[in-house]
């Protein structure tokens, strides 16, 4: 019982910001007594498909994907099984259409999401011979709107800087702008892990390769602030303001950083992934190459780096200035 335990007082502090953790765990721990309580499990009512689920999550987790990913494929392919009452070997491609239509209402991006999982679920089959052919093949991913990450301007990262109350704060903007980490990437790490002499630090991103993270001169200054501010000896890099001292969540960053936003007056929608966004788009617009930015931000795909260069309107007009012969 203790996990949930744990995660229901959690619940609470996110909830309830200024309650009293120790009085709530002592009134849930008491209200949880009285209950026989086990963890529930998530079946597949088809059982050909749960067993050829098991082998493929099996498969992708041998090849490096995070436990979250696995999770997160799980939880898809369940869903369909609950929908296919058949061998997979007999399911058909007008199937897999119904079963996404009945999502017609979600975004273009979830909805996209729940095909590659079972793209590359049914593609793997293939591959193993296991079924004779991929009837996903032939269904095309929902065309996305071809939106722009949304970055700030030095203007509003100025903003942002000049927002921030705490050390916590203004140490959490710095580093998510000058490393462009990933939310999961800076969540994961620790006190130790940073490298002084460097300003550098290693993160694992996604299929769990880890890369090298650079970060500014005035990232370091304002981590190193922050770190001898606390008074704590959790080895977590970021942690909650409150007692008892934790890891902060991923959920506390992304609620921080939006009331940083509220509080300097910005319109748009900020998060954690925002920052990441102004730093390759910055990056782009002051004449960084693009590889570089790829190896920077960790983009396996130099597609999706190529996305943050339609942002440099104002650096193509001047490069069509300087090259362009007359």
């Amino acid at each position: 019982m203790e996990p949930l335990l744990s995660q229901l007082t959690n619940e609470v502090a996110r909830m309830f910001p200024d309650s009293d953790l120790l009085q709530a765990r002592s009134r849930i721990a008491s209200i949880l007594a009285g209950y026989d309580i086990r963890p529930a499990r998530i079946t597949f009512a088809n059982p050909d498909l749960s067993e050829k689920v098991k082998s493929y999550l099996s498969a992708k987790k041998l090849e490096g994907l995070s436990p979250s990913t696995l999770e997160g494929y799980r939880l898809e392919l369940s869903v369909f099984g609950k929908y296919i009452q058949k061998p997979v070997s007999e399911i058909a491609t007008n199937e897999i259409r119904n079963f996404l239509g009945q999502f017609s209402q979600l975004k273009t991006s979830s909805l996209s999401r729940k095909l590659s999982v079972l793209k590359s679920f049914f593609g793997w089959l293939t591959e193993e011979e296991i079924i004779p052919r991929d009837p996903t093949r032939k269904i095309k991913a929902p065309k996305a709107a071809k939106g722009l990450p949304k970055a700030l301007s030095i203007d509003e990262l100025e903003m942002m800087r000049e927002a921030c109350i705490t050390a916590r704060e203004r140490a959490m903007v710095e580093v998510f702008y000058s490393t462009g980490g990933r939310l999961a990437e800076i969540h994961d790490l620790n006190r130790e892990d940073i490298d002084w002499q460097e300003r550098s630090v290693k993160v694992v991103g996604k299929g769990s390769i880890e890369r090298e993270v650079l970060f500014s001169f005035k990232a370091a200054y304002h981590l190193k602030k922050y770190l001898d501010s606390r008074k704590d000896e959790e080895h977590a890099l970021f942690v909650t303001e409150r007692r008892p001292y934790r890891r902060l969540s991923r959920r506390g960053f992304q609620r921080e950083i939006k009331l940083i936003a509220l509080r300097a007056g910005i319109s748009k929608r900020v998060h954690p992934h925002v920052m990441r966004h102004t730093l390759g788009t910055l990056l782009l617009n002051n004449g960084a190459d693009l590889v570089a930015v790829q190896a920077i931000l960790g983009h396996s795909n130099p597609a999706t780096t190529q996305i943050y260069a339609r942002l440099s309107d104002k650096r193509k007009r001047e490069q069509y200035k300087k090259y362009l012969v007359q």
